[in-house]
């Protein structure tokens, strides 16, 4: 299966402060961590909702401000677009990406405490304009469950506040590797 990897990072970053995308961690930019770990699991990597260096980005769909919903409406609608089945999309703050996301998610699903964490069929393009067009409820959750795509036990760790970047855990000892930790649900 063709894969797309997306980063959803259109948010405004209230509760942040400032571009929390760029914000540092481990000398690189949060959205770069995930762009690390995402790679390997997919066969491109994109943004949704601005433009970052070294990476394609898309627009939100159909505008901005829709919240995650409306990038991965962007995403689904490159997937379907480039010829990718399906689209494993990441939040720009979630920079502890999983070696075996794609794997726990192969059959789609979003991960339950963190919803914006999903493997999503590049099929569901059209029905998510349709919900959005219709006004529906902006929950991922909810269109999800109207989708007929199940929540998957387990969460990824985010930054919402400068304050939660000291919370991270620091790498083990000796290794200054990729991140790979999930919080089991």
């Amino acid at each position: 299966m063709s894969l797309l990897g997306a980063i959803l990072a259109g948010g405004e970053a209230r509760r942040f402060g400032s571009d929390k995308a760029l914000a540092e961690w481990r000398g690189r930019a949060l959205i770069d961590h995930v762009a690390v770990g995402l790679a390997p699991q997919v066969d491109t990597v994109i943004v949704c909702g601005r433009q970052h260096p070294g990476l394609v980005g898309v627009s939100d769909r159909p505008e901005a401000g829709l919240g995650p919903l409306g990038g991965i409406a962007a995403a689904l609608h490159h997937a379907a677009a480039h010829g990718f089945a399906a689209v494993l999309t990441l939040p720009c703050d979630g920079p502890v990406v999983p070696d075996d996301l794609a794997a726990r998610l192969a059959g789609g699903g979003y991960l339950a405490g963190s919803p914006v964490v999903g493997l999503w069929p590049a099929r569901l393009a059209n029905g998510l304009d349709a919900h959005l067009a219709a006004g529906g409820h902006r929950s991922i959750r909810r269109w999800a469950q109207a989708a007929g795509v199940p929540a998957v036990e387990g969460e990824l760790v985010n930054v919402n506040r400068p304050e939660d970047l000291a919370t991270l855990d620091p790498p083990p000892e000796g290794e200054e590797g990729r991140d790979n930790a999930m919080v089991e649900g």
